[in-house]
């Protein structure tokens, strides 16, 4: 299943599951203008087909105490594929690290962070940064105001 298979259903099935996914199926039929058995298939068929990759809950950060958000450019000494996935795989163990994207012309890498305080950042760097031999470069941006936060991917 890809994008081109993808019918107006299955878009405004997926458009309201990004909205609210805990909507029950009989109110996202009623939504979609649907009949729940067919609203149940199609969702289990984009799920099986990994379109839908899981159903989360947002947190507010700073309402759990975790209100510093730090993006961070990496650059790595030495770029060769293995040097790449060996820090994708130690990135992937922090839990802090929401986000980390390999990019090209620049940095080697873009973490978005989300922890605590200062102190917890020092630490995140030094754990998983400093400490790794291969890291050339880290330049951080810290967060002071998060104009848009949107988790949906716009569709058709």
């Amino acid at each position: 299943m890809t994008a081109d298979t993808l019918d107006e259903l299955d878009l405004r099935i997926l458009e309201q599951l990004q909205q609210d996914a805990s909507v029950t199926n009989q109110e996202l039929a009623e939504l979609v203008h649907a009949s729940p058995p067919t609203c149940m298939r199609r969702v289990r068929r984009l799920t099986e087909a990994g379109i839908i990759q899981k159903q989360v809950a947002i947190v507010d950060p700073a309402k759990v105490g975790a209100s510093l958000t730090a993006i961070l450019e990496v650059t790595l000494d030495v770029q060769s594929a293995e040097s790449l996935a060996q820090f994708e795989r130690a990135i992937a163990l922090e839990r802090s690290v929401l986000q980390c994207y390999r990019v090209s012309s620049g940095p080697d890498f873009i973490l978005i962070t989300q922890v605590t305080d200062m102190p917890a950042y020092h630490a995140l760097v030094h754990r998983a940064l400093t400490a790794q031999m291969n890291v050339r470069n880290v330049r951080t941006f810290f967060s002071i105001h998060r104009s848009k936060f949107n988790t949906s991917i716009a569709l058709g």
